[in-house]
């Protein structure tokens, strides 16, 4: 668990990257915006690098908790659907992935900005790519393990798809040239994908070698 003075130096770090970018974000600037003494945030993160990958490892954590409140509120219980006795349904497993892209768009709008400007620089610092892919696998397992249990033939390959659909959304909505789309062009998008992956939904059954 990082101290409170670390989660403050992070938090300031984050504000940073969306105000200003990433050319924004020093160590003085850090210590400015989270209204600490000159040197705090030195002292914490010596490196930019490390001021970097402590900034990450915040935003993951934040972003994980988001997720888990979604995943709980929504994907919780199953509703006889596609997937079986258990599993979530079609439209449970619409609902939760509609209000997880929902929370990055709104509440979460800061943060997502904040995530693409570490991930263009993860692609230029080595360092910052390992921590940045590891913390990406915290958000792909569970969605993995939602569509085995809806009943996914193939819930890695599906799970991978989901993603980058959910990727592309939330890029196009905040930085693309289109117009944001609203609950209803989520839910209408992501049944339409889903459809196409669980058996019984609408798609047909697929075959394939399920979970490796």
């Amino acid at each position: 668990m990082k101290s409170q003075r670390a989660e403050l130096v992070a938090d300031a770090a984050i504000t940073l990257l969306v105000e200003r970018g990433m050319r924004g974000l020093t160590h003085r600037a850090v210590d400015e915006a989270a209204g600490l003494p000159p040197g705090s945030t030195s002292n914490l993160a010596r490196t930019r690098a490390a001021l970097l990958e402590l900034a990450l490892d915040r935003l993951t954590r934040l972003e994980a908790e988001q997720f888990s409140s979604t995943l709980a509120e929504y994907g919780g219980t199953g509703d006889g659907g596609p997937g079986g006795a258990g599993g979530p349904g079609l439209e449970a497993l619409v609902e939760l992935t509609v209000q997880s892209l929902w929370a990055q768009l709104t509440v979460g709008r800061r943060r997502t900005i904040a995530r693409y400007e570490l991930a263009l620089e993860a692609t230029r610092r080595p360092e910052l790519r390992v921590i940045y892919d590891r913390a990406g696998v915290r958000f792909r397992e569970p969605v993995v393990e939602v569509l085995a249990a809806a009943g996914s033939a193939d819930p890695v390959r599906h799970g991978l798809q989901m993603v980058a659909f959910s990727e592309g959304v939330m890029f196009d909505a905040i930085v693309g040239a289109g117009a944001e789309p609203t609950l209803d062009d989520l839910r209408c998008g992501v049944r339409e994908l889903l459809s196409g992956m669980l058996p019984g939904a609408g798609g047909g059954r697929e075959r394939g070698p399920g979970v490796r």
